[in-house]
């Protein structure tokens, strides 16, 4: 196990149309993982759907509840101890995974975290605020502060970097974790690693099924399977914008991480491929396409998914099944991203239809 991710930091990517100077590990990268993350067959839903569908079970990344974040988390953090910082801060959803996957790395790492967390999901209830991620977030020790807006990356970012300043002029050193696009997306290196990992792991799948929110997991995963010379589909499923603006925002993903790879961004951006269909009502709210994605995974696989991205991702799979642009026999692969704890702050929306 140890030996493969060792080969996979060492080996150059390289693909039949472009070239790179970089490899992954010219890049810090602190050790946050144990290994690839396994690969499961849904032997019950393959019969049921008439495809060979697999889970690429990244929701057991291991620290702090686990999720496809961590990946991330290795490339940034690995930045931060670089830079010599102490202290890490970091913005998004009051239940986001990414946040309070920092605030574990942060303490595994023996730094203090400040995660600020945005108005992003309207009409939620006391739950909400209170359990899930957030409660883990205070288990681990983090500092808490909050921003209005939901759709402000800059504003977001910006009020980071105010409380950065507060923190430098008291001796501390802090490391900021942009949302925002005019950062390189670092994050984005750790998807480059595992879809790499994947092909490994299968070489011959014919689609992968992820979610496509700030695009780094879509966008790292992607140009994986491409730098692999894996022709097959990978497709995003929207989970915060529609696929118009998705696209846009994939499109600038993808040139910043072709910039940070030195590679030509176009045979990457040729293959962004956007769904739209599971994202109503919107990022964070459920529908009933998305409830009854959710149980059909538990109840038929025993295998829980998140509210707000793997049970849409699933949802969109389920569409793609429906309309045949994912065909009877075809081998997929559903990246399944965690989030897990989300689940309880979702408790009044679920259980109202549960018997």
């Amino acid at each position: 196990m140890f030996s493969f991710i060792a080969h996979l930091r060492s080996r150059k990517i390289e693909g039949p149309t472009m070239t790179q100077k970089n490899s992954l590990d010219s890049f810090p990268r602190a050790q946050l993982m144990t290994g690839p993350t396994p690969l499961e067959r849904l032997d019950r839903l393959s019969s049921e759907l008439g495809i060979d569908l697999w889970l690429k079970r990244d929701d057991l990344t291991g620290l702090g509840f686990g999720g496809n974040k961590t990946r991330q988390l290795e490339f940034y953090f690995g930045e931060a101890l670089r830079q010599g910082a102490d202290t890490i801060l970091i913005t998004g959803a009051v239940q986001s995974n990414f946040v309070r996957s920092a605030a574990a790395a942060a303490a595994k790492l023996g730094m203090q975290s400040v995660l600020q967390l945005e108005e992003r999901v309207p009409d939620m209830g006391a739950e909400y605020y209170s359990s899930g991620n957030v409660l883990l977030a205070k288990i681990l020790g983090a500092e808490h502060m909050s921003y209005p807006e939901g759709e402000d990356e800059a504003g977001a970012d910006a009020a980071l970097h105010a409380r950065a300043d507060e923190l430098k002029s008291r001796g501390r050193k802090p490391y900021v974790i942009h949302l925002g696009l005019n950062h390189p997306p670092l994050g984005a290196l750790g998807y480059v690693v595992a879809g790499q990992e994947l092909c490994h792991q299968m070489p011959d799948f014919d689609a992968v099924v992820v979610p496509s929110g700030s695009g780094a997991t879509h966008g790292g995963l992607l140009a994986g399977v491409v730098l692999e010379d894996n022709a097959s589909t990978v497709f995003g499923v929207c989970v915060r914008r529609d696929h118009e603006k998705q696209k846009v925002r994939m499109n600038t993903v993808l040139q910043k991480l072709a910039d940070l790879l030195e590679i030509d961004a176009v045979p990457l951006q040729d293959r962004i491929n956007v769904l739209d269909e599971a994202l109503p009502p919107g990022y964070g709210k459920l529908s009933g396409m998305t409830r009854a994605a959710l149980e059909k995974m538990a109840r038929t696989e025993g295998i829980f998914l998140d509210p707000v991205y793997s049970a849409k991702t699933f949802a969109g799979l389920l569409h793609l099944v429906n309309t045949g642009e994912i065909q009877p026999g075809q081998k997929v692969v559903m990246l399944h991203t965690g989030g897990l704890p989300a689940l309880f702050g979702y408790q009044n929306e679920l259980v109202n239809d549960l018997p």
